[in-house]
């Protein structure tokens, strides 16, 4: 059995070249030009309404992450009650966080999208360093591994939820597409529920190159597909999987399918039958762990 995950990602990442996306210039918040303070006023935050992180539970790992730097942190008196525990954690790993802003509930709901459940926090925080696929392979070595490979999933809910049962079944990364696949958001790391800060999200160009790569490497590729003809309960795989999963209704496209080493399908009663594509990944995901747990 492995490991449990630890709290950040495992490994470092390298520098990336100048150019990167890592290069991209800050984008601020629209409230403001300026993240100084301006006659004892509220800092604004470095990026947009939509790249803010919000909630408990995506705040609280961001914050304890130590390769996430985190610039701003608004509270309302009463989650910073809740999350003075949190800050302390932290400063006793010798995090460099700044000083919580106490603001009131509607000063928050300015600085976040409309609708935003955000249980009186949000935090203006640097994205994470990008990790490569091959990073990842060096680390995982030859021990059993697991990833989740998303064929033009874009909901970023859905990714959220499969990046979160990826944290909590063991996976060591999600696989998507470069251009078809959502930016990590406030509203993808809520759904995910502290997991992005936990499992690496990885972007290929290509996903049917990437299947090619990963089938070198020793895993065995199960397409999660209605057109399979056993399920992944009958299927038979070693302990280096990747679970491939395509966006709801259309499915894995041919080529990504045709990559795969199986296809296989779930069990599924009329009149429903398919599962949203989230609700899949957690039950392969969940097979996957079980066998492991023998």
């Amino acid at each position: 059995m492995r490991k449990p995950h630890p709290k950040s990602r495992p490994f470092k990442t390298p520098d990336k070249p100048a150019g990167g996306r890592q290069d991209r210039p800050e984008r601020r918040g629209p409230q403001a030009p300026d993240a100084s303070h301006s006659g004892g006023g509220v800092p604004a935050p470095s990026v947009g309404r939509s790249l803010m992180l919000y909630g408990i539970h995506a705040v609280t790992a961001a914050w304890l992450n130590p390769d996430r730097p985190c610039r701003h942190l608004y509270a309302t008196a009463q989650a910073l009650t809740g999350f003075a525990p949190v800050v302390v954690q932290a400063a006793a790993q010798g995090l460099k966080r700044p000083a919580p802003i106490p603001v009131e509930r509607d000063a928050i709901e300015k600085l976040l999208p409309l609708g935003a459940v955000h249980q009186g926090l949000a935090l203006d925080a640097e994205p994470l360093p990008e990790v490569d696929l091959e990073d990842v392979l060096i680390a995982t070595g030859n021990e059993p591994a697991t990833f989740v490979l998303l064929d033009q999933v874009t909901d970023p809910h859905n990714v959220g939820a499969i990046l979160r049962s990826a944290a909590a079944l063991g996976a060591n990364g999600v696989i998507v597409q470069t251009r078809h696949a959502p930016e990590v958001t406030g509203v993808l790391a809520k759904a995910a529920s502290g997991a992005v800060e936990i499992v690496p999200l990885l972007r290929e160009t290509n996903l049917s190159r990437a299947i090619e790569h990963l089938r070198d490497e020793g895993f065995f590729v199960v397409g999660l597909d209605e057109r399979g003809e056993t399920t992944i309960a009958d299927a038979v795989f070693g302990e280096r999987v990747v679970l491939a999963l395509g966006a709801e209704g259309e499915g894995l496209r041919r080529l990504v399918a045709e990559n795969c080493s199986q296809l296989v399908s779930l069990p599924s009663q009329p009149p429903i039958r398919s599962l949203n594509v989230s609700n899949a990944a957690a039950i392969g995901l969940y097979e996957i762990a079980r066998r492991r747990m023998r």
